[in-house]
């Protein structure tokens, strides 16, 4: 174990060296987003992550799948999703341009406290809570439950907004679910989604630290809930932690005799949030994924480029008010 932690300190450190620094230097970004040290980490995180799919996720899916495919061909594409976000999409994002305008933002306003580490809280979670000073464990459930909850509310939202179904829809036009589909999104879809749990983050003062485990545990949990396996937590357990079947529930093509049971299993991680708002369903058959719509259906036949623009023109027909049956927003619960 020591040497393994030696192997990762190495491998960060040279990441940060010879390749984060000297690239943040030339692009003229130096101390205005995290230091090549946090960028490598963060970078051999999701090279970890990945390491996680290919390594134990995909190969349950052979051993053990949910459903039986002659081929993996509308899955393949969700992989690429995933390495492109991963490796691409996020870090050039996040580092390198939205930092740097916080940043840039809060020397204009003369903001002190802004900086590479964001500016300072609204709210302080210890303030409101004193006797959690000192414990660090139970603060971070109570983080990760709050981030959970928003990220519920937004679920809710994305499937109830015309104009957000509109982007929404991409992921749940997936008809082979798969440990890759976690992150086949649009990337507007991922942007607000981003602004809205960064903002959450700012209002009650989540350490850097603590928000990227955040980030990190939610994500393992929701990529391993969109595998293709037959896993259940059991009765207890599946009560505590969104499971592949739980979540596959969710993703299930429309019932026309049931037209509003696919209302369900919005949660992420803690399906605690379906159970107190009424939308969770246990002990249903097993349905198959994707949507019932033709115009949405067809984002399996596209491009990477394809889907994204599709996702673009019902989000654009949405917002004009010309919407098709395939930007209509799924009902609430």
């Amino acid at each position: 174990m020591h040497d393994s932690w030696n192997l990762w300190h190495f491998a960060v450190h040279a990441l940060a060296v010879h390749g984060i620094a000297p690239l943040l230097v030339w692009l003229h970004v130096q101390g205005m987003t995290d230091s090549p040290t946090d960028i490598a980490t963060a970078l051999m995180i999701s090279a970890a992550e990945v390491a996680c799919i290919v390594l134990l996720f995909r190969p349950l899916e052979s051993l053990i799948p949910a459903e039986h495919w002659p081929d993996r061909r509308f899955a393949r594409i969700d992989r690429f999703y995933t390495l492109l976000k991963y490796f691409g999409v996020l870090p050039i994002f996040v580092y390198l341009l939205f930092q740097p305008a916080v940043f840039e933002i809060g020397r204009l306003f003369g903001d002190s406290g802004s900086g590479a580490d964001g500016p300072s809280s609204l709210i302080s979670l210890q303030e409101l809570l004193p006797w959690l000073r000192g414990h660090d464990v139970v603060q971070f459930v109570i983080y990760f439950a709050l981030f959970d909850l928003v990220y519920y509310l937004i679920h809710r939202l994305q499937h109830a907004v015309p104009w957000w179904w509109a982007l929404h829809s991409l992921h749940h036009s997936q008809r082979q679910l798969n440990c890759w589909s976690n992150d086949r999104d649009h990337y507007l879809d991922d942007l607000f989604e981003l602004l809205i749990i960064t903002g959450v983050s700012y209002v009650i003062g989540v350490q850097p630290v603590d928000y990227a485990l955040l980030i990190v545990l939610g994500d393992l949990v929701q990529i391993f809930s969109h595998a293709n396996v037959r896993v259940r937590f059991g009765k207890v357990l599946d009560k505590i932690l969104v499971d592949p079947v739980y979540h596959r529930h969710h993703h299930m093509v429309i019932d026309p005799e049931r037209p509003h049971l696919h209302d369900c299993n919005f949660a992420l991680v803690f399906p605690l949030w379906d159970i107190l708002f009424g939308t969770a369903l246990y002990g249903e058959k097993r349905h198959p994924c994707g949507v019932d719509d033709p115009a949405i259906d067809a984002d399996n036949e596209k491009s990477f480029l394809g889907q994204q623009w599709a996702g673009l023109q019902r989000f654009w027909n949405a917002l004009r008010g010309r919407q098709t049956a395939a930007d209509q927003p799924e009902r609430l619960a």
